[in-house]
């Protein structure tokens, strides 16, 4: 379960990640952008990116995704990076799947039910 902070934060990443070309991925903590991967041809090289620019920092970070994850290829990217909490819109014919990734690596999985992406 994300924590209130976790919470906060996530709802913090929505805000920012609307302004960011998709396909994109935002990493934060405590309400600062950590990493940021965007204008990405696949969501994988995004999240690629936004944990290059967030280094080390993003250890109990909240990752949030403009539009679904069609694969798992993503949550297993984040493995081993410490991100606690996953957010995004969901609605993937492979959500289960996505759901199951998160659960195995012990990430906190967060459905916002609508996409946030700009073109």
């Amino acid at each position: 379960q994300p924590s209130n902070q976790d919470i906060e934060t996530a709802l913090f990443t929505w805000k920012v990640l609307r302004h960011a070309k998709s396909n994109g991925i935002l990493i934060a903590k405590d309400n600062t952008t950590i990493g940021l991967g965007a204008g990405q041809v696949s969501r994988v090289d995004a999240v690629h990116m936004a944990l290059r620019k967030g280094g080390e920092n993003v250890k109990g970070s909240v990752l949030a995704s403009d539009a679904f994850f069609p694969f798992r290829d993503s949550i297993d990217a984040i493995k081993n990076s410490g991100i606690k909490v996953v957010m995004q819109p969901g609605g993937s014919i492979r959500d289960q799947e996505i759901i199951d990734a998160c659960d195995e690596y012990g990430i906190a999985m967060i459905f916002t039910g609508t996409r946030c992406f700009k073109h």
